[in-house]
């Protein structure tokens, strides 16, 4: 996979920061938040929404700080220490221990690859490595978009339209292990940016 975009870091912070609002809207109904996009740009600008709950707004704004964060540091968090199921499957994800999880997450940072394809690949690693008790889908994509920013390859979002297509595949891959549909798909469907004629 070569990276879509060959972007600076500052070209691709600029597309972040000019689409902050969207990308958090698609990653909240990605993990069932049920809020609208001006719902989203109302609770990202400080306001209040009725019909939302606590928790739904306090998740919207934490995907706020997050994307802020994200885009000075990385921080995974605290691993689980509970088992967790995962909807739409029986397949259950080991315990994570911290010394496997920093080989493995070593490993995948420093294959000979784009990029963008160790920010996929990490991506779905966390997703099915479920190290979290939650929003494991949202660090996820922040931990991989970090990486695609740092290094100007644009920002990973499902849209819309596509979700019931992702967590479709994301069942399969959660199964068989196999990432290779998905990250094709993801590849060829989820990568935002702007070419800016920054070419080699």
């Amino acid at each position: 996979m070569k990276n879509k975009f060959e972007l600076t870091r500052e070209q691709n912070v600029f597309i972040a920061k000019r689409n902050i609002v969207d990308y958090i809207w698609k990653s909240a109904n990605l993990e069932g938040i049920g809020v609208t996009y001006p719902e989203t740009q109302v609770i990202y600008d400080g306001g209040i929404v009725n019909g939302l709950t606590v928790d739904n707004i306090i998740a919207i704004n934490n995907l706020k700080y997050a994307w802020q964060f994200i885009l000075e540091n990385e921080n995974l968090g605290k691993l689980r220490s509970t088992p967790v199921n995962i909807g739409g499957t029986s397949w259950k994800p080991e315990f994570p221990l911290e010394s496997k999880i920093k080989e493995e997450l070593e490993s995948l940072l420093n294959q000979q690859k784009t990029k963008t394809e160790i920010a996929i690949e990490i991506m779905l690693w966390i997703m099915r490595r479920q190290m979290f008790i939650d929003g494991n889908k949202r660090v996820a994509m922040l931990f991989a978009n970090k990486i695609m920013i740092d290094n100007g390859c644009g920002i990973i979002t499902i849209s819309q339209e596509n979700q019931s297509i992702f967590f479709e595949k994301l069942i399969k891959f959660y199964e068989t292990g196999d990432e290779t549909d998905l990250k094709d798909w993801i590849y060829n469907t989820s990568i935002d940016g702007i070419d800016f004629n920054n070419k080699k």
